[in-house]
């Protein structure tokens, strides 16, 4: 699940989303959180049309959520694999 978020939280690292959302990096990673943590419908929407986004909104814990969870059962963070960021500006086709 963690690589999925991660994905998710990659693919809405563009910039016209950025400009609903919230300025700081802090802020942008957690308004990204809160458009996964608010369902399928509503990223696709965000992804579609970043006007959808809510200005401030935000849920920082699903950034990290389900890598906490593997912490704490597993005894380590996943290592995903994927070779890509959550972290903003990090997705070069959004910027």
């Amino acid at each position: 699940m963690d690589r999925v978020v991660e994905r998710k939280l990659y693919d809405l690292d563009r910039q016209e989303v950025h400009e609903h959302t919230d300025g700081s990096d802090d802020g942008f990673l957690a308004c990204r959180g809160f458009i996964v943590a608010a369902g399928q419908e509503f990223y696709n929407a965000v992804r579609a049309d970043p006007a959808m986004a809510v200005m401030d909104a935000e849920c920082e814990t699903m950034c990290y959520f389900f890598a906490h969870v593997h912490n704490e059962r597993i005894g380590r963070y996943p290592n995903t694999g994927s070779g890509i960021s959550r972290e903003p500006g990090r997705n070069p086709g959004g910027w």
